[in-house]
């Protein structure tokens, strides 16, 4: 018995199938390339023991806990921490009975197919987990765990993981990325510049992390020359570490192009705290022009993730802080909002801009069509609520016919949750195969070059747009 169909994913008509199934063979066992994600540089660092099942696959994965509490499971019963220290379940065994009990909620989800491929494929599990096989899962994984094969480098290599980007904030020393160069392991494993908490005024703590990014950098960041040249030479201190890449997690795709004098004067005016909703806004978007004009230096690619209503249940975000699954999509407007940035620097073939989005209808009307002249922007792939078999295939629909393969970057897992990595590319490159197939059989593409696309899809676009 098998947790997986073979043929999952899949055209259902038989030819196209067997199209889909040849394309997926060539590709199946390429290398992943992992340009985005939230990984924990500590785990290869220290190359120790994952602490039991409920730690690889409940507490840390909001799209697991998120689900459960939808259903009024506490997210203290499934471990998630509070902010201030209070209790909260510690009992891996304890947790992972309450996950089998409501493993059923997971039904027909992404997470229900991630979880299915990690278990059979990575802990050899082929029983249908739930109540009745809680323990006797529980135990097999246990054990597994304390195996040195089952350690994260070693994990990390028997995923085929060619490199791994994990994603920390200027404030971070890096120590564990440093470990990682240090220790004589081979495996490729990056950091990329996410510099939310000292760019974006509405941050809690933002003007004190502003004062921290000046005393780690030497640099006084109570003026806007100061402030620029503090992200600089951390953007510098980042690509020591193997950084290709910048990452903002913005409320809009807002930008702004002000003349520097205006800029400066908006920044003296938050660091005083008298600034507005709106003015703040202006400084993201001043700050993501900014990010651009020091891409075109140092060379990194530039990720915008707009469009998220972040930590949107206030007594949550009280209890357990930040990224508990309470980000929800909103409305984004991207043709006006990125104009400044592009007019700027949006014909620059040297700068790299990857967009995503959480609001679909936006990218037929708006960002494919932008995609498909620009050439500084590229379309980030399905992402978060949309990184799921129909949402990757709604993306190939909507972006391809104006933009092409070639203006989008392959895929990302973005994920916290190890253990889905090779889950998920496994689903996009399924979904692209099925794709691929179908456009083979409507005569809109040769099989010839459908073989390269797909690899392209699965491996060469990632690895050139993040430079990786």
């Amino acid at each position: 018995m098998s947790l997986l169909e073979a043929n999952r994913l899949f055209p259902v008509e038989p030819a196209t199938r067997k199209i889909a199934q040849e394309l997926f063979a060539q590709i199946e066992d390429l290398p992943l390339i992992c340009p985005h994600g939230h990984t924990d540089p500590r785990w290869f660092a220290e190359n120790e023991a994952f602490q039991d099942p409920a730690q690889l696959f409940v507490t840390p994965d909001h799209y697991v806990f998120r689900m459960m509490f939808s259903q009024g499971i506490k997210l203290t019963d499934l471990g998630v921490p509070r902010r201030d220290g209070g209790p909260t379940e510690t009992d891996g065994r304890k947790i992972w009975r309450v996950f089998a009990e409501n493993f059923h909620l997971l039904r027909a989800t992404p997470s229900r197919m991630w979880i299915d491929h990690a278990f059979e494929t990575v802990f050899g599990i082929t029983e249908h987990f739930g109540p009745n096989t809680a323990d006797k899962t529980y135990d097999h994984i246990a054990n597994c765990l304390t195996r040195p094969d089952f350690r994260p480098r070693a994990l990390f290599e028997r995923f085929n993981i060619e490199a791994l980007s994990t994603t920390e904030n200027p404030l971070d020393d890096l120590h564990w990325h440093k470990m990682i160069q240090t220790s004589g392991w081979s495996g490729k494993v990056v950091t990329a510049y996410r510099p939310d908490n000292v760019v974006d005024p509405e941050f809690e703590g933002f003007v004190t992390n502003v004062e921290k990014l000046g005393a780690l950098t030497n640099c006084d960041t109570s003026n806007w020359e100061g402030y620029l040249e503090a992200h600089r030479v951390r953007r510098e201190f980042f690509k020591s570490y193997g950084a290709t890449s910048t990452d903002h997690g913005h409320p809009s795709a807002r930008t702004e192009d002000m003349p520097q004098s205006e800029a400066a004067a908006l920044f003296n005016n938050l660091r005083t705290g008298g600034a507005t909703p709106d003015e703040a806004d202006a400084f993201r978007g001043q700050m993501l022009t900014e990010m651009a004009r020091m891409s075109i230096d140092d060379g990194l690619v530039l990720q915008i993730h707009p469009g998220s209503f972040r930590n949107h249940c206030k007594s949550i975000l009280d209890i357990h802080g930040r990224d508990t699954g309470f980000d929800i999509p909103t409305r984004i407007d991207y043709v006006h909002a990125l104009k400044p940035m592009l007019d700027a620097f949006g014909t620059n073939p040297d700068l790299t801009i990857i967009v995503f989005t959480l609001d679909e209808t936006s990218f037929s009307r708006e960002l494919v069509p932008m995609a498909g002249v620009y050439p500084a922007l590229r379309l980030g792939p399905a992402w978060w609520f949309y990184d799921s078999a129909e949402g990757m295939r709604r993306f190939r629909e909507t972006t391809t016919e104006t933009a092409g393969f070639y203006n989008t970057v392959g895929f990302n897992d973005d994920t916290r949750a190890f253990c889905s990595i090779p889950a998920r590319h496994d689903v996009s490159r399924r979904v692209d195969c099925a794709y691929l197939a179908t456009l083979i059989s409507t005569g809109r593409l040769t099989l010839n070059e459908a073989h390269e696309v797909a690899q392209d899809l699965a491996y060469g676009l990632a690895k050139k747009a993040y430079q990786l």
